[in-house]
């Protein structure tokens, strides 16, 4: 053997156990961590994981080593929560524990640990308290942000009636919708979908570049204190690609999912003409008149399982949790997609129903596995915003619109397209004909 490859293969075994002894160090060697899989040297666990499909692969893995379990990624170890019970008992239970941030090189790369969404301990404290109030000051929850979203509706109906009922991609208008509706709240302005000013700030979310100014971030800065014009901006960007992304992939997946299943969007329709009528706009209160429509957006976001591994968390302190004890720092996946998913609490998960939000007298029925925005001390600080949006949206849509598929709805697949950590569907067309009430 060349003497120049055996010195690499003696550095390579050098580097592995050393890596290993790390980790060993940091993890397994402070304290009981959950039972998991065997691990390979450097590689750990990578090799038991579909990386096209991950969360279903931790579903597996859970039904072997159960609903707590550790991984090995690289040298870092991970613990799993599976189902609604560990879920719920880490992240509201013990929430104060499990509420900090993994350090991760995305997070650290894109916004350097500022913001409401990457940052940790006094930091976020301090900033998730002042977006609250500032989301608070700008109408959130009241009814001026319902009648902002009303009137985005408008704009977004304007918008579709233009296409004359031809084929079209519904991507870009579903994402001007949400975004302006934030742009009405912190700029007080609405932009027109061709403005070239809008256009350059959807690009920038896109891309998640930074956004360099925004006009309400004018903070004295003070010593200790986190309102830096850097760590504002940061969290103006969190909320920003927040608010827009998500709400946009859900109203495409959505629509998509209408277009499969006609006999539940005229059931909409039909609820629709007999709760709103065609002469006025439809408004947040009439989702405690209309229980199938509220729970089809219920089941949308139930069955999309928009962000299946939730973003990381870790926790802040050696944590006693079940009968084991986890490091300070060990990151934590609460599988939401085990939640949404979980076949006792949604009959048959995998298919699209409604009824997994109805009773048997039809009324809305709530459920405490309903965790597409996450639970507990990192739960989205949009949800209410994005509930509302959601609602009036979809209802603003069919009100005015029939949905026709351009292949047969049988044939239309939902299944996702991967992308990073949310799920998208895949890209395609449909026409929205004016509807006529029968």
């Amino acid at each position: 053997m060349d003497p120049s490859v055996a010195i690499a293969l003696g550095l390579l075994l050098c580097i592995s156990c050393l890596l290993l002894i790390s980790s060993w160090k940091k993890g397994f060697g402070r304290g009981k961590l959950p039972p998991g899989p065997v691990p390979l040297p450097i590689i750990g666990n990578i090799l038991q994981l579909d990386l096209k499909n991950i969360p279903e692969s931790l579903c597996r893995l859970a039904k072997e080593y159960g609903p707590v379990f550790t991984l090995q990624l690289g040298v870092e170890c991970v613990v799993v929560l599976h189902g609604y019970q560990a879920v719920k008992e880490a992240l509201i239970d013990h929430g104060d524990k499990f509420a900090d941030r993994a350090h991760k090189p995305l997070f650290e790369l894109s916004s350097k640990g500022l913001g409401i969404i990457a940052s940790n301990g006094e930091r976020w404290k301090q900033i998730r308290r002042f977006s609250l109030m500032t989301l608070r000051n700008f109408g959130m929850g009241k009814k001026s942000i319902e009648e902002r979203v009303q009137e985005e509706a408008k704009y977004l109906v304007e918008e579709l009636k233009k296409t004359k009922g031809l084929p079209c991609d519904p991507t870009f208008v579903l994402e001007c919708a949400p975004c302006n509706v934030v742009c009405s709240i912190i700029f007080q302005k609405h932009f027109e979908y061709k403005d070239q000013k809008f256009l350059c700030l959807l690009n920038l979310l896109n891309e998640n570049i930074r956004i360099s100014s925004s006009p309400w971030i004018r903070e004295k800065q003070q010593p200790q204190s986190e309102f830096t014009i850097e760590n504002l901006v940061s969290t103006g960007v969190d909320l920003f690609g927040a608010a827009t992304e998500t709400t946009s992939t859900t109203l495409r997946y959505g629509l998509l999912l209408l277009l499969k299943h006609p006999e539940i969007t005229g059931k909409i329709h039909e609820e629709i003409d007999r709760v709103i009528g065609q002469n006025r706009t439809p408004c947040v209160e009439d989702r405690n008149k209309m229980p199938y429509t509220n729970a089809v957006v219920h089941e949308i976001q139930r069955y999309i399982d928009l962000v299946p591994t939730n973003l990381p968390h870790a926790v802040s302190e050696d944590v006693q949790f079940r009968q084991y004890l986890i490091p300070k720092g060990t990151t934590i996946i609460p599988l939401l997609s085990s939640v949404l998913h979980d076949d006792e609490e949604f009959p048959n998960p995998y298919k699209f129903d409604p009824g997994h939000f109805l009773d048997k007298s039809g009324k809305f029925k709530k459920s405490d596995y309903f965790m597409p925005f996450s639970a507990g001390k990192r739960m989205c600080v949009g949800e209410s915003l994005a509930r509302m949006e959601l609602f009036l949206f979809f209802t603003t849509i069919l009100q005015n619109f029939t949905l026709k598929s351009l292949i047969d709805p049988k044939d239309i697949d939902t299944s996702p397209i991967a992308s990073g950590f949310i799920k998208i569907p895949s890209f395609y067309e449909l026409c929205f004909l004016p509807y006529k009430n029968m």
